[in-house]
């Protein structure tokens, strides 16, 4: 009876993960389609990334999810990462896209019996990240570092005037603009 709860448990877990990954994939892909060329360049201060960097960014990450959910150890020595062309946005958009269709079967088909495994990340056989849980893992690495990013593009691209979707509810001015029409 253990046993069954606690498969039945994983198999809600990867459930809520599926939920999540949809409905955040969809604000992410919002988000990225909302960049005009003319802002890629833009970055807030010289050490910092420009948006074509911080997007193919966050573009890269939904190509973590193979090394997060297949093996326990994810090495830096011989991941390369591939920014891809950031001259346009659209290059972006549908390298995002492509990352996302990979990440979500990779989801789709994890093991749920292998979320407790401890996972780790290395760099010259030293742990750059300590050893945890993989779940733990697909929150922090994977879910939260995404959020992450993508309000240091929001930041970014009103810094540069443009403005942003709304990904949970009207932005300000999509809030404005109903009062107002309320207000007639």
């Amino acid at each position: 009876n253990n046993l069954i709860l606690v498969i039945t448990i994983f198999k809600m877990i990867k459930q809520s993960l599926l939920g999540e990954f949809a409905h955040e994939a969809e604000n992410t892909l919002k988000l990225l389609k909302a960049i005009p060329d003319s802002a890629l360049d833009y970055r807030p201060q010289p050490h910092l990334w420009s948006i074509g960097q911080l997007a193919s960014h966050i573009a890269e990450v939904y190509n973590w999810f193979d090394a997060t959910f297949d093996v326990d150890v994810f090495s830096m020595d011989t991941y390369k990462y591939d920014k891809g062309d950031i001259s346009k946005a659209s290059n972006i958009v549908a390298k995002l896209e492509d990352n996302i269709a990979k990440a979500k079967a990779v989801l789709e088909n994890s093991d749920e019996s292998t979320y407790m495994n401890i996972w780790s990340m290395q760099m010259g056989g030293q742990d750059i990240m300590p050893p945890m849980p993989r779940i733990t893992v697909v929150r922090g690495f994977l879910f939260n570092h995404l959020y992450h990013h993508r309000g240091e593009l929001v930041a970014h691209l009103r810094a540069t005037g443009n403005t942003v979707p709304g990904m949970y509810g009207p932005t300000y001015e999509e809030s404005q603009a109903m009062m107002a029409q309320q207000g007639n």
